[in-house]
């Protein structure tokens, strides 16, 4: 708000929203508070009118851990929870990685607010700060957490089940009877009930908790299955002849009980492990940061926290020795191993103003550096910022699963009900090994036990996870779980030129002057240097080196203009210069005729040209040419073998392009184009029913990358590149444009391998369990084979995405 009007625009925009009473604005506290009735209208209204009008509310985006979540139902429940909550704009869960981002309105709602929310159903909301070292802390409280628990409960179990084992031997009954008077049940009683109610309480908790606020999950699955068994078994035990009485064996179901808890425990201790080996992609990165670095500070070289590294800062790195912090090197030479952070392999060498990787490592030399950028605005900070959303993010194809796990328990549980009445009720009719109540009863413990929401849950997200965190080993940063759908529906690709298929540092070849102009080469030079020097594109670059090779002066210039596309112009010594393509001269009316020969000529060699002219008169021209990148040719057979049709989109002449297209066998190759031309031609291809990606490096590549259905930045673009597209290579190396795209299609595999499974999995488990294959075929699932099938479940779907771990591509 910048005046008193846009104050009662607002006022004016709100109080017409039906259902506000009265709204008034806070000019000076950019504030604005709304009387409404709360049934008929509801927050996004309001901020979609603002928005309307011009302005915005500024809105939170906040990373919390959240402890406690079981299976995807959890997911569905925590979602709505702080949905619920007035302020929050939007929640997304991820079950793998126990992570919650929240937008939303810090003026409105805060977080003391979502902890409070969550802790009411169960579950414990811990802030999740972006800091290196609070990640890495955060990491390892978690881990003790998650783990030591489960270690305990689960080890105790298991000792449980040795000793009931040997208690079932008739020797050990024997001994026991005769010399302590203790019935056989009495003892497994006796055994079973500290796992009952101190191995199984994990699940007791859980299950209360969502029982006291109205959900279920699969706590509630484990806790009613192994509740009826043990419980079962209790009443047995201390009054068997009621039961014998009404006709019933009987039979007791301690082990069952001990049973299902340890196997579930394992399971849970086993998942657990696997999410941890599933994110040490991400730990590794954040190992990275070395923890101190040596300074000169007053003419003396000392150890300080990296933490404590102040911008400008002169820095030691001697050999074997990590790059503390980013920066530039000032004086020395090493070669840098950077393969943790670019996926590069070989070490890339660094003379006095290159700059180096905090995180790298120094092979041989020593050198000197200065220190550019800290903490949270170095490369490796935005890397593990780049990882670890990309990593909470999801699929489109989650919101599906996401829904049906909502339902999914309270199904389960009906299932069991109708099951479990089924057989009572009918079981007299059909040869049963026992009593219809006890052989009901069993069922009713399968179904719920072999249910597992857990493996729908953890389907997308472990999947993401791994797949995300080896692009990061190999230098491809995936923005997010929606682009492996992406990339596995691309059928076209197109690459850039400059800078993408060639290495984007072109060399002048030929400076040709104008014998008619009076110009000499040397002056020729200073004229467009002087002007290329105020411009970051390749091809200026390379005539600004040109000419500081030559020991030229560069010059100032005047109303200096860019024009995408084109080329430039400015005035220098009071005299107009154009510096450009053909097209840039005709549109200034200045003849071509007497140099289309000699242009057409230079352009079928392959070279691009820079026509210089000067008070609307042609004084020369400029001849570069690119070098074509190493493995280019390869990662177009690899790109063509995934099955993808490629192009070239590009600004550079009609004959360069050809040129490239030929050496490199593309066919589609298109020319001479502007951004927009760029842009337009993505379009025209999609409206003909193609899913397009686009790989770019530059400013004039955003806009196509933004329009293109999938968008790859390579490492040497710029921040707009990288900001628009879906894909970032931290490297140069072209091959990692088709490993980010095998990656993706591979991990987008194993979603689907693993959707597959766990819904196959409950589909085929659930109604065995359930008893349909008896009558006929004989075939029954105990409560403990549910139990290790329930746990198995879960491990192998992230057993199966672990595998993306071990993808690796040809070099």
């Amino acid at each position: 708000m910048t005046c008193s009007s846009c104050v009662s625009r607002i006022e004016k925009k709100i109080s017409g929203l039906n259902g506000v009473i009265k709204s008034r604005v806070n000019f000076s506290a950019e504030q604005v508070f709304v009387d409404l009735d709360s049934e008929k209208i509801i927050l996004p209204d309001i901020l979609e009118a603002i928005k309307k009008i011009g302005f915005e509310v500024p809105v939170n985006q906040k990373s919390f851990s959240v402890k406690g979540m079981s299976c995807a139902s959890c997911v569905s429940r925590v979602e709505n929870k702080l949905c619920d909550l007035y302020g929050v704009l939007g929640s997304q869960v991820n079950l793998a990685t126990e992570i919650v981002r929240i937008d939303y309105i810090s003026s409105i709602s805060e977080p003391h607010q979502f902890q409070s929310a969550l802790q009411g159903i169960g579950y414990t909301l811990v802030s999740s700060d972006r800091g290196e070292n609070v990640v890495n802390n955060h990491n390892e409280e978690h881990e003790f957490d998650e783990l030591t628990p489960l270690f305990r409960r689960f080890f105790f179990s298991l000792s449980i089940i040795v000793l009931i084992f040997f208690s079932g031997l008739d020797w050990v009954r024997i001994f026991l009877q005769n010399n302590f008077l203790i019935e056989h049940n009495l003892l497994l009683l006796l055994l079973a009930t500290p796992v009952q109610f101190w191995g199984g309480s994990i699940f007791y908790r859980r299950a209360w908790a969502g029982l006291k606020n109205g959900y279920s999950d699969m706590n509630t699955l484990i806790a009613i299955g192994t509740s009826a068994a043990y419980f079962f078994s209790l009443s047995v035990t201390l009054v068997p002849n009621f039961l014998l009485g009404t006709g019933q064996q009987a039979l007791v179901y301690f082990d069952s009980s001990v049973m299902i808890i340890t196997l579930v425990l394992l399971g849970r201790l086993l998942e657990a492990k696997a999410k941890k080996k599933a994110s040490s992609s991400i730990r590794g990165l954040i190992g990275l940061q070395p923890k101190t670095a040596r300074v000169e500070r007053n003419n003396v070289e000392i150890d300080i926290p990296v933490v404590e590294v102040l911008h400008g800062e002169i820095i030691h790195v001697r050999p074997g020795e990590k790059v503390p912090v980013d920066g530039i090197v000032i004086s020395g030479s090493s070669s840098i191993d950077e393969s943790m952070i670019s996926g590069e392999s070989m070490p890339v060498d660094k003379v006095p103003a290159d700059t180096v990787i905090g995180g790298s490592f120094n092979t041989t030399g020593v050198f000197k550096m200065r220190a550019t950028r800290l903490g949270e605005n170095s490369v490796l900070s935005q890397i593990v910022r780049f990882v670890t959303e990309a990593q909470g993010s999801k699929a489109p194809v989650q919101r599906l699963v996401d829904k049906v796990s909502s339902i999914f328990v309270p199904v389960v549980i009906g299932v069991a009900s109708l099951s479990f009445f089924s057989w009572w009720i009918f079981g007299e009719y059909a040869h049963l090994p026992t009593s219809p109540f006890v052989f009901s009863l069993m069922i009713f413990i399968s179904v719920l036990v072999i249910a597992c929401p857990c493996a729908l849950g953890l389907a997308t997200p472990t999947a993401i996870m791994v797949g995300t965190g080896r692009g990061a080993e190999l230098g491809v940063l995936v923005k997010g779980g929606e682009v492996f759908e992406k990339v596995g529906k691309l059928n076209m690709i197109f690459l850039d030129k400059t800078g993408t298929l060639t290495k984007g540092i072109p060399k002048v070849n030929d400076v040709i002057v104008n014998p008619s102009s009076g110009v000499s080469e040397k002056n020729l030079l200073i004229y467009a240097a002087s002007l290329e020097n105020q411009s970051e594109h390749p091809l200026a670059q390379a005539v600004v080196r040109e000419a500081k090779k030559r020991n030229l002066k560069i010059e100032e210039v005047q109303d200096f203009k860019a024009m995408p596309g084109f080329g430039i112009m400015a005035s220098l010594n009071q005299k107009k210069i154009i510096i450009g393509n053909m097209s840039l001269m005709l549109k200034n009316g200045i003849n071509v005729e007497h140099w289309a020969e000699q242009l057409e000529k230079l352009s079928r060699q392959g070279k691009t040209l820079i026509i210089v002219a000067v008070s609307e008169n042609i004084i020369g021209v400029i001849a570069t040419s690119d070098e074509i990148r190493p493995h280019a040719k390869v990662t177009i057979e690899r790109l063509k073998n995934i099955g993808l049709e490629v192009g070239i989109l590009t600004g550079d002449n009609r004959y360069v392009a050809e040129s490239l297209g030929n050496e490199l066998n593309i066919k589609n190759v298109m020319s001479g184009l502007l951004p927009v031309d760029k842009l337009n031609e993505i379009k025209k291809v999609q409206t003909k029913g193609f899913t397009v990606g686009m790989v770019g490096d530059g400013i004039n590549d955003a806009p196509a990358l933004a329009q293109s259905d999938l968008g790859i930045a390579v490492g040497s673009g710029t921040d707009i590149a990288i900001e628009a597209s879906d894909i970032t290579l931290m490297t140069n190396d072209l091959r990692a444009v088709a490993d980010a795209i095998e990656l993706s299609k591979r991990t987008m595999a194993k979603i689907k391998q693993n959707l597959f499974w766990a819904f196959f999995y409950n589909c085929l488990g659930i109604p065995i369990a359930a008893g349909v294959l008896y009558t006929t075929f004989g075939v029954l699932l105990t409560p403990v084979y549910a139990a290790l099938a329930m746990a198995f479940s879960s491990v192998s779907v992230i057993s199966n995405s672990l595998l993306l771990k071990k993808i690796h591509f040809p070099r």
